[in-house]
């Protein structure tokens, strides 16, 4: 029993880690705006340069440890390694769930979404789990007769490298967010009937006439009757139940004076393109020859094309002269862009409200190639 414990522990805390270091390797810009978040949040704006290396080598190095507690290769080194992962990010998620910079810590990317203080109670299991595997490291090493757990080890990490690299010179492999292909925006943007709503409690402060002193109440027992000894203060409410939040809730597409026009484009029949570059400054441009051509197509069979952009209108014009551009800017918040797409441009096309395709930059399709896979 006490042996099936011990692989226990290890395999637990190898697979867990696996996964989280691959729903983060699969999509190394999310793991990048993520550290930037954190960077902001923790004054460090000079170290955003460094959010992309940072969260590549995250994401291998967790993939990394799991792999090696999966198949019980050189526990002496990884179970340090482990212990020592989670010594660092065991105290840090207690800083996180307290102040709450974030609401996501982003442990499993998209993937998994859990809350801050739920982040930092899974660590302590997992710190206890490491440590576990730590105590018993040479018991593991010496379970180990052959060459197996290393050649199967290093051929992981080979084609986890693969996919990191596909990823990120295409989209991830795998589409954790709400705007995946299939999804269906205006239903995905509604909330039923039967939602939970969010609850508040209200807090009531008042003066005593008397003593001079405040005092407070809750909705149950406040004075507000008692006009004589009492004098209303000031009130406070605390959300106490949060409500039901849809998957799709911050989509807005805004012209130039401010107006929100997205329903215009949900809910056309026909097919919609939106190109997708949340910083004109830093979008490629590579392949801009391909997105006038494919604007061009677009308008000629009437349909819509459009670029969505958090960048100032004035600039996107200045965007437009200098490259051209055939179709029309409309802005819309820079964290919902980095959230449709991982890509700077992206492309998305809709039809009747539904994403039907997403493609990368190195990967914008050409009229012909479109209507191949689409076409009626």
């Amino acid at each position: 029993m006490i042996k099936v414990l011990k692989h226990l522990a290890r395999i637990v805390f190898g697979l867990v880690f696996i996964f989280s270091g691959f729903v983060k390797g699969i999509d190394p810009l999310g793991s990048t705006y993520k550290f930037t978040d954190y960077f902001h949040a923790m004054g460090l704006d000079g170290l955003v340069w460094a959010a992309f290396p940072l969260g590549i080598l995250l994401a291998f190095a967790e993939f990394a440890i799991g792999v090696a507690f999966l198949f019980n290769w050189r526990m002496r080194i990884f179970s340090w390694l482990g212990l020592l992962f989670m010594a660092f990010f065991t105290p840090l998620t207690l800083w996180v769930a307290l102040k709450n910079p974030v609401t996501d810590c982003g442990c499993f990317g998209d993937a998994l979404v859990i809350s801050n203080w739920e982040t930092f109670y899974k660590n302590l299991v997992f710190i206890t789990l490491a440590i576990v595997v730590l105590l018993n490291r040479r018991w593991y090493a010496e379970r180990v007769k052959t060459k197996a757990p290393m050649v199967l080890s290093l051929l992981t990490f080979v084609v986890y490298f693969g996919l990191v690299y596909y990823s990120y010179n295409h989209l991830p492999l795998i589409d954790f967010r709400p705007y995946k292909v299939g999804t269906n925006i205006p239903e995905a943007m509604s909330i039923p009937a039967d939602a939970p709503q969010e609850e508040y409690e209200n807090i009531f402060y008042y003066k005593n006439k008397n003593t001079g002193e405040v005092e407070k109440f809750t909705e149950e027992n406040y004075p507000w009757q008692d006009t004589v000894n009492w004098a209303f203060d000031n009130m406070e409410s605390n959300l106490i139940q949060e409500g039901y939040e849809p998957p799709i809730h911050d989509f807005r597409i805004e012209t130039p004076d401010g107006e929100n026009i997205i329903d215009f484009f949900i809910y056309d029949e026909n097919y919609v393109f939106m190109l997708v570059a949340y910083d004109l400054f830093k979008t490629n441009t590579d392949q801009q020859a391909k997105i006038n051509a494919m604007a061009g197509w677009a308008s000629a069979q009437e349909y819509s094309f459009i670029c969505l952009t958090s960048t100032l209108p004035d600039e996107s014009q200045e965007f437009a002269e200098a490259n051209q551009c055939n179709y029309e800017f409309f802005n819309c918040d820079e964290i919902t862009l980095k959230t449709m797409i991982r890509s700077n441009p992206g492309l998305i096309a809709i039809k009747d409200g539904t994403i039907i395709g997403k493609w990368h930059y190195n990967d914008i399709p050409t009229p012909e190639e479109f209507m191949k896979e689409f076409g009626e």
